[in-house]
């Protein structure tokens, strides 16, 4: 993400030489007790609100403490509960809304994992990422990097860091009723390059090793190896699979008996570990037990919970620090309570509070974005980003259609469509025709594919999928 690697250990000094030790063998209780974890929240939680500035604010331009939402829900505080001094009227989700909203936001140069992290951290603070207000929708800011001639990568093939997280992204931040609002074929396809991308020690690094011998025989990251294995079971990969069984075994063999730390690259801190034990979770590990359980008693969750400052709340970077990390406290705090790298926004108790806040309807003459994926049924599957200017408070799919053909980012997932107007049944996109039991259907925000047709409805944030088939 935009919090790269480098520079959480750009403080480092120490090479990573503590060493890794292999478990000898596997007790099967946990160690870090209920009564601890829920001390641990509590703090926490208090913590992460010192954090909030006075206009209301965790975020603003370039790097910022707007993860501290993932965290936040993970340990079951909604942001609209989080105010500064109590004035309501600033409470974060609605202040993080806004930022959201800008047109200048992120910046003038901005990268996918800008609108990936967005994406992870509104869902969190209970904000539709593809409804945050007429002309945002994250979703659709993220389909726009796709790599056309890479089929599976968003941003540039070389920083696999920006893939990792469109999958954690697309795959986690789920509709507002709790449906998975991408179509599988896009799924798979991100599954195949996470899968590709796997080194031959079981994890993963920031940088893309498909195809590069090389890459794929070096040392894996700890960070990246829990994001990856997150990325690849949110994207419905069973724990059981053979590439996160894997994972699970670089990520054991590089437990330190002592602490139940993970020895990263950069050697032992709160972030790494964070990242790591995140990654346990979302694919249902329990990193208190059996592998994650060292031969002197320790777990992960004990480490992390050693690192935080009692009763501050704050978690420390380094174990040999005195004063408290935001970013480090961010991670310590969701990996202990559970979290991977978003949750579900807790309902609000603030009277009146929603648990979601999103756009409703189009506005009429404002610029928008809307997600959109063809899939020809036979491999073949574009990506894009469709900009269309709506004339209502919805518009039609054959709107959107047209739109593509010549507002697309990137261009070609859509070059044409039969009929090119008015209304009827879809019979030719992009040169391929119904033919017999094959029709072009379509799902809207992940609902069940139905026939096609030119007037099908389109509302603000709708992500679409049309697929040739039976």
């Amino acid at each position: 993400m935009s919090r790269t690697l480098a520079l959480r250990h750009g403080v480092l000094t120490t090479a990573a030489a503590l060493g890794a030790f292999t478990l000898t063998t596997s007790p099967a209780a946990a160690t870090a007790t209920p009564a601890q974890i829920a001390t641990a929240r509590t703090n926490g939680v208090a913590y992460l609100k010192s954090l909030q500035a006075a206009d209301g604010s965790y975020a603003g331009s370039g790097l910022s403490n707007e993860w501290a939402f993932s965290a936040l829900a993970a340990a079951g505080t909604a942001a609209a509960d989080v105010t500064p001094g109590g004035d309501a009227s600033k409470n974060a989700r609605t202040v993080y809304r806004t930022l959201l909203s800008t047109a200048s936001w992120p910046s003038a140069s901005p990268v996918v994992t800008d609108y990936e992290r967005a994406t992870l951290n509104a869902y969190a603070a209970g904000i539709d990422p593809a409804r945050v207000s007429a002309g945002r929708n994250l979703v659709a800011d993220i389909y726009g990097y796709w790599q056309t001639a890479e089929a599976g990568y968003f941003g540039p093939s070389a920083n696999f860091n920006g893939t990792v997280f469109a999958a954690l992204a697309l795959n986690g931040a789920k509709t507002q009723s709790g449906v998975q609002r991408v179509p599988q074929a896009l799924r798979d396809t991100i599954i195949t390059r996470l899968r590709a991308n796997q080194h031959n020690d079981g994890g993963w690094n920031y940088s893309k090793a498909e195809g590069n011998a090389t890459q794929l025989a070096a040392t894996s990251d700890i960070d990246m190896t829990g994001a990856a294995m997150a990325a690849l079971c949110v994207s419905g990969v069973p724990n059981t699979d053979t590439d996160i069984v894997q994972a699970k075994a670089f990520l054991k063999s590089k437990l330190v008996a002592a602490s139940g730390a993970f020895n990263a690259l950069f050697g032992v801190n709160t972030d790494s570990n964070g990242w790591a034990v995140s990654g346990l979770n979302a694919c249902g590990i329990n990193p208190q037990t059996g592998d994650f359980l060292t031969s002197m008693g320790k777990t992960p969750v004990d480490f992390l919970i050693a690192q935080q400052f009692n009763p501050g709340g704050g978690f420390k970077y380094l174990p040999s620090d005195t004063s408290p990390s935001a970013y480090a406290s961010i991670d310590g705090l969701r990996a202990v309570v559970g979290g991977g790298f978003t949750a579900a926004p807790p309902a609000p108790v603030t009277s009146g509070a929603a648990q979601w806040v999103g756009q409703t309807a189009f506005t009429s003459g404002t610029a928008t974005r809307l997600a959109l994926t063809v899939d020809d049924g036979a491999g073949g599957l574009g990506v894009c980003s469709v900009a269309l200017t709506p004339t209502g408070t919805t518009t039609t799919l054959g709107a959107v259609l047209d739109a593509a053909t010549s507002a697309a980012t990137p261009s070609g997932c859509v070059t044409g469509v039969t009929p090119s107007s008015g209304t009827g049944t879809i019979t030719t996109l992009n040169s391929k025709a119904n033919s017999g039991s094959g029709t072009w259907k379509v799902s809207v925000d992940g609902a069940a594919f139905t026939g096609a047709t030119r007037q099908q409805m389109i509302s603000v944030g709708d992500t679409i999928a049309v697929r040739w088939g039976a």
